[in-house]
This record gives C-alpha cells, structure tokens and sequence, in this order.
C-alpha cells in the first residue's frame, strides 16, 4: 500500500509542540520562542484548550500528564480529582449508575491544580505570562469550531430551559453560535484574570507562592466560595431532573495533584511509560507484551494479519481492564502479573488457538484469582444516548459524539510533555455562575456494583479512558503522544507505535496511515455497550490497487469472522506526537489532519 502523508513531518532543533487545536499548538510554541520550556508551553497549551475545545475539556475536568525533565526520571502527575467524601453507594439508593450529566458525578475539579504544579515544580515563566493567551481568547474570543457549535446547537433546549447559567455563557442572542463565529466567555476570562491579579497580589515577587496562592484560591477562595454557593441547593441535569451534589467544601480544600511513577514495559530497545490503573494506560502494555509474544514485529503494519493480531489483543486487554483496573490505592490490582512475560504467553495463546475473530469476553485469572465479569450489554438493545451525556467518546461507527483533548511538546534541553486533558464539558454540566465553566461528571465512570475493582468509593479515583504515552531510550525521552477517543485512545496510540517502531514510517504518515479498532469489549461509559466481533475501519485500509476500497483486506478480515464497519475514509483517531533524537537533539512532531484542526508546530 502507498504510503500517505497529509503534511510535512516538521523537523528542527529549538522547540516542538503538537495538539488538537491550532490555537493551543501555536500558544505553546510562542511559549518557547520566548524563553519557556516545555514544562510552560504545555501548562499555556493546557489553559488555551480549554478555551478553544470547550465541548471537549474545560477547567472543571481533569488531566493526567506524564513528564520528564531532562536529567531526570519519568513521572506521572495525577491530575484526576476524586469522588467525594460522600460518594458512597448508599448515597446514590435507588439508582442503578450515576449520571452522565449534571452535578450528582461531579468529582474534585483536577486540571487546575494539576497545571499549576507542574508550572511551579518544573516551568520557569509566570503565572500570568502563561494564563495570558488563555484569558485573552476567552476575553477578545475564538474561532467557534464546527463541532462546538453542533455541540450547542443539540443541547440548545436543556440550556434554554433548564441550564440559563450555560445560555447565558454558549448561546448568542439566545440562539447557537455560528460555525467558525468569534465567540467570547468573559466570566471566564474574569475568573482567571482575578486569580492571577490577587495571587500577585499576595505574592508580589516570588514567582512560586503566586502559583501557590492561585491554588489556594481556586479550592478555598473565591472559585471554591461561588462553586460550592452553586451546589447549596439541587441543580436540575439535562433532563430536569433536580439533584443535590455530593461535592464540599472539605473535598475541594483537600485534594491536591500529585506524582507518581509511571508504569512501565520494555519493549524493543525501548521502555514505554504509562499512568496507574486508574486510569486505560497498562491496556498499551499489555497489547505489548502479547504482540512481542506473537512475533507483531515479522507482520507488515498494513496487512489484515496485522490489523486481526492487533484486534484480538485489544479485545483480551480490554477485558483484563473492566476485570481488574482501578484505583490502586483502594484496590488491590494484580499488574505485576498482568505486565508479566508468563500473562502475556498465556493470554497470547488464545490468539493463536484459532485464525479467527473471537466474539467473546475473555479476562484472565491472574495470580488464580477469580475476574469480575462485566454484565454483556449488547449493542444496539438499548437507546444510544443524546443530549447532555458529558460522554467523551466517539460511536460504534467512527461519528464523533465529544472526545476529548491532547497535547505533546519537546524543548531544545530534552523536557517532553504528554497530557489528554478532558472533562467539565459545556454539555455535561450547567456553567457555574460567574466563573464561566461546568463541573465535569468523571463518576460516571464508577460502577454501583460491589464486585467491580471500580466501584464507587469516597476519595477514590474513577478508573478513565484517559491514556496519554511517553517513550524512553536509554534513560532518555524520545516520544510523547497520545489521542482522544474514549476506549479507543490505546488501540490507536498502540497502532500507531507499533507503525512507528516496525513500519518505519515517520511521526505524521504514521498518523496519517489508515485506521482501526474494535468496540468488541465493554464501553466505559452507560450504557457500558458491546458489539461481539465488531471491527471499525477506516474504508481505505489496505488499499492495495490504491484505488481507496480497501477491498482486499476487508475482505480477509471478514472471512476470518470480523464484523467489519466500514467508517469514512479519514475518520478514525485524533494522534499527536513528538519527538526527540537524544544523540542529535533533532526534534520532530506530527499531528491529526482528520476534522481540519490539529497541528503541529516547530523549528
């Protein structure tokens, strides 16, 4: 198959930055042109975004980012805020879930304190210098992208007449915006200009206790003040329905973003880093580990040899995830033996037991134990959810219904930067009054269930889809990438290692190269549906005759029993990434050119 390259990979030596929006990357790289590193340039990146991607992230969400400085190890930063203090299962009687929308979901808001961190303990530019291109477009406004103003237009009604705090901040004049219309959120832009005029106040010359102020004040002053003056009284959810938060003030005071190591996999000269299971990230490694056992390295990246392995270890490692993840300081999870050589055998044989696609849910039993077993929703025996889910994913069929965020950036010393910033969705939760923000509903992602290593807890973390990845050589970062999609996110950021790696292909043709993943294991997200045996592909791969049908690979995944979807040509996956020559320090980035948004920046 011809290989196809939308756009350069973009090569040089000062600075790279790569994201979903142009804006952010653009930010990001003003950042280093002038003196930051890449630690500012992704908190400037982090902020913008949540501007310019509103539908998709926003300041009441969460972000897990992984780092390296350069000289130091790799580190995780847990930007997941928890449930509630009084998030028990016994406070939610009488449901069967918790909400996609509305406030009843309502974790600890994550992403603030998590980008301040990392600016204090790592960046070296100001508080206000990187808030500024965040204040300014939500002060002067930004481009309405036409996925936003869809996005409004279909919950126009739950605004209009249960939501007036978002009419007043999303619609214009009372009616959705136009697409690629300048819009402004001045409360917000107000929110953030207040805390960084009275965090300099307080601290006037002392650059870290500015950045410290400004978190106190976003979870004790005046943020936590008017959110939780918000949630003194029930709040109706997108379908009216009135409810009363478990969110406090103690919750919010409290919780602070911290670090972590990263979990880890050796794999062909490289290491690959990853969040805990609390979050998808150990799903990655463990497609690792069973495709280094079924020789993934001797099959062309293009082949159905290689879309049907791929396939079939994401459908072992899927169910591994709804079997076992969680949070892993409440939850005892086996991922010594999940991340074993020996699981990884053992799993791998089921691949090659038979030539053909399994339709079903297979967790293993790590260490004897016995798994959870996710009750089968079928797909397409329940109502497919609309209106104001706050679901970040995308359809059984490729069509994206919210998503999320990603941004990856490289400096000249050798820091590098991956983080998937999500949640506080415009859709999922009224704005709260004069900050110009929702709260985010990430406790969807628990399960009422007992039985389930997820299952709702206070202080815990819910176990998210969020999945952003970091490569090391020898010690040193060499890539950092990551893409939106729900439970897509490690099917698509491993094929497009594994294209990386073993293809040969460069950072944006291995973007741009068709392609796939299965949605034959449980959905994070209510109503938690799976398709047995079901393969979403975009219609050109392994397009041999070059003609655009894919005809002949299709057709062998489908006698090999696949339940092929045909999605659009340049549908699937919303990859970032870059990357760093450790011996030359050449930098190079690539980013999605799928929706006409991402990009890549660097010189």
């Amino acid at each position: 198959m011809p290989t196809v390259q939308t756009r350069p990979e973009l090569r040089g030596e000062h600075g790279m930055v790569a994201s979903t929006h142009w804006l952010a990357s653009a930010v990001g790289m003003s950042v280093l042109e002038r003196g930051g590193n890449a630690f500012d340039a992704a908190v400037a990146a982090g902020f913008t975004l949540q501007v310019v991607e509103p539908h998709l992230n926003g300041p009441g969400g969460e972000v897990p980012i992984l780092l390296q400085a350069a000289g130091d190890q790799p580190q995780v930063l847990c930007g997941q805020g928890p449930a509630p203090a009084a998030a028990t299962p016994e406070a939610l009687a009488g449901r069967d879930r918790l909400p996609g929308s509305g406030v009843l979901a309502a974790c600890v808001p994550g992403a603030f304190d998590a980008w301040l961190t990392l600016l204090r303990d790592h960046g070296r530019m100001s508080l206000r210098e990187v808030l500024s291109p965040a204040i300014g477009y939500a002060h002067r406004g930004f481009p309405i992208l036409p996925q936003i103003a869809d996005k409004i237009a279909a919950v126009e009604p739950i605004f209009t007449r249960y939501w007036p705090s978002s009419a007043e901040v999303w619609l214009d004049r009372g009616a959705p915006p136009e697409a690629m219309a300048t819009h402004r959120n001045p409360d917000l832009a107000a929110t953030y200009e207040r805390l960084v005029t009275e965090a300099e106040a307080q601290a006037p010359h002392a650059r870290d206790s500015q950045i410290d102020a400004a978190r106190h004040l976003w979870r004790e002053g005046f943020v936590a003040e008017r959110i939780l003056a918000f949630l003194s009284r029930p709040v109706p959810d997108g379908s009216g329905e009135f409810q009363r938060a478990l969110l406090s003030g103690d919750d919010l005071a409290d919780w602070r973003a911290h670090y972590e190591p990263t979990t880890q996999l050796d794999y062909h000269g490289y290491t690959v880093h990853k969040t805990g299971p609390w979050g998808q990230g150990p799903v990655f490694l463990q497609q690792l580990g069973m495709l280094r056992e079924l020789g993934i390295d001797e099959v062309a990246h293009d082949s159905a040899e290689f879309v049907h392995l791929v396939t079939e270890v994401a459908k072992l490692a899927l169910a591994d995830r709804e079997a076992w993840y969680g949070d892993p300081s409440m939850v005892d999870v086996p991922l010594a033996t999940l991340l074993s050589r020996e699981y990884a055998a053992e799993r791998a044989r089921l691949v090659t037991q038979a030539d053909s696609a399994s339709l079903e849910l297979r967790p293993g039993a790590p260490d004897g134990r016995h798994p959870f077993v996710v009750p089968p929703v079928l797909a397409g025996t329940t109502e497919t959810a609309t209106g104001a889910t706050g679901e970040p994913t995308v359809s059984r069929t490729g069509e994206h219904r919210g998503d999320t965020c990603h941004l990856d950036v490289v400096d000249a010393e050798g820091n590098m930067v991956a983080a998937t910033p999500s949640g506080g969705w415009l859709s999922s939760s009224p704005v709260v009054p004069g900050l110009g923000f929702a709260l985010g509903t990430r406790a969807q992602m628990f399960w009422l269930d007992p039985r389930s290593p997820s299952v709702l807890a206070p202080r815990k973390r819910p176990r998210t889809t969020l999945s952003p990845t970091l490569v090391t050589a020898g010690g040193e970062p060499v890539l950092a990438l990551g893409t939106p999609g729900g439970d897509q996110q490690d099917q698509w950021s491993l094929t497009y290692f594994l294209r990386l790696v073993h293809g040969g292909l460069n950072l944006q043709a291995g973007i741009d190269a068709p392609m796939f993943h299965t949605n034959a294991a449980p959905s994070s997200f209510h109503p938690r549906e799976m398709a047995p045996g079901e393969l979403v592909v975009e219609s050109r791969l392994g397009d041999g005759d070059g003609d655009g049908d894919g005809d002949t690979a299709i057709a062998e995944l489908e006698r090999r029993g696949h339940r092929v979807v045909r999605s659009g040509g340049w549908s699937l996956g919303r990859l970032s990434a870059v990357a760093r020559d450790p011996n030359t320090g050449q930098l190079r980035a690539g980013a999605n050119p799928r929706g006409a948004q991402g990009y890549a920046v660097g010189r």
